[in-house]
């Protein structure tokens, strides 16, 4: 009966011997790949850093302006004038039926525009 013992023993130990080794080998390749994660993420947020340097680059106000002014025969483009904005009494806004139930007041409403009627 002891021999049993013995075996069964060794056997136990041979078995999470060998678990332990395939748990850290494991463990290291999931290891591997979360630093290849974070390396990724990282060239992505470099990136996104080139990315966006390049939009605030080519979106200067004097650049734009520049090729507005050599591309005006083919765009048509007319700088923009002040009866071409709205005002907020011109919005449309969805009916106050449906928006009570959210809690919203429109009796305490502000103005926000002192301009008068322009036409």
């Amino acid at each position: 009966m002891r021999s049993f013992l013995y075996i069964l023993s060794a056997l136990a130990v041979i078995g999470l011997a060998f678990w332990a080794y395939r748990e850290n080998y494991e463990t290291q390749a999931a290891q591997d790949h979360a630093e290849s994660l974070e390396r990724q993420i990282a060239y992505k947020r470099e990136r996104l850093r080139v990315l966006r340097a390049e939009w605030a680059y080519l979106n200067r106000p004097d650049r734009l302006r520049e090729l507005a002014e050599l591309n005006y025969e083919a765009l048509r483009l007319m700088p923009l004038q002040s009866h071409q904005f709205g005002r907020v009494d011109q919005v449309a806004y969805p009916p106050e039926e449906g928006l009570e139930s959210l809690g919203i007041d429109f009796d305490a409403s502000v103005e926000v525009s002192n301009m008068e009627d322009a036409q």
